[in-house]
Formats: C-alpha cells, structure tokens, sequence
C-alpha cells in the first residue's frame, strides 16, 4: 500500500491535572476518532503528565487512531521553561505490550519513541508557538500559546 496523509483535527485546549493541554486527533476516518477511544485516551492523560517545575503548565497531546486495532497518545509537556517532556500510552497493539486489541485499554509504553511520521507534524508548530509566545516576549502569554494551534487538515502538505 502506497504511504498517504492521513486528516487532523485539532479540538479546543481543555485541562487537565492542572495543566493546560492542546490537541490534535489523527486518524484516516473523516468522522474523526471515536468517542469511546477519545475518552480513554483522555482518562490515562493524568498519569503521563509531569510534576509542575515553575515552567508555564502546558502540554500538547497528539491521539491517533491507527487503521489497525491500535491507539496511541503522544503526550508533549513543557518544562525546565524550554524543554519537551515525552510520555506516550498505546491501546490495542499488543506489540507495544498493550494487553489485548481493544483500543480503548491504554497502557503507558516504555519505549524511547516519540512519534510516527503522522504524529510529528504538530512538533515544529508547538515548537515555534512557544518560542514565538513564552520565550520571545518580554511578557509570556500561555493565553497566546494556548490560542496558537496548527490547522487542522492532512497531516502533511504543510510547507
């Protein structure tokens, strides 16, 4: 099968343990991921959320709905004011020491992977954004940060 983008969306900011957490959803289906799957992706979050240090608490997560029976949470936290903190859970891809295929089940993994290649587009975004909003200013604005999403749309063609 030919590699293809797959579609974005990106859903307001909500909190989360204190925390303010950005989103973006990937998934190949154009009715977006479903709830069953969102909710418990968004019930593990706590867990895979650092300890606050003084940086401005913001996270961005990115769930993508595999076309298998897997899910998968990226979670992406700001701390020691310019570093990104990785904590990822998978659902049903027992390859990734998931219990059983039930893409509702997330389990926190241990593996050094912070991506795959439909995951990585919000990087450089947040990346820029923080720049652009916490460490540039003389003033951060986390209300600007939080306000500054990358569009939804495909996961590519962003150049």
């Amino acid at each position: 099968m030919a590699f293809r983008e797959k579609l974005m969306t990106v859903p307001p900011p909500i909190e989360v343990g204190g925390r303010y957490v950005k989103r973006y959803h990937v998934t190949d289906d154009p009715d977006g991921i479903a709830a069953e799957v969102r909710d418990a992706a968004y019930r593990i979050l706590p867990t895979l959320l650092p300890d606050p240090d003084g940086t401005p608490p913001a996270t961005f997560v990115v769930l993508h709905r595999g076309n298998d029976s897997g899910a998968y949470l990226n979670v992406y936290s700001w701390v020691w004011d310019n570093v990104l903190h990785f904590r990822g859970a998978a659902a049903g891809q027992p390859v990734l020491g998931c219990p059983d295929t039930d893409p509702t089940h997330f389990v926190p993994t241990d593996r050094p992977w912070i991506g795959c290649v439909w995951e990585l587009p919000p990087l450089l975004h947040e990346r820029d954004a923080w720049v652009r909003h916490l460490l540039a200013p003389e003033t951060p604005d986390l209300t600007a940060y939080l306000a500054d999403a990358l569009p939804a749309g495909t996961t590519g063609d962003r150049s």
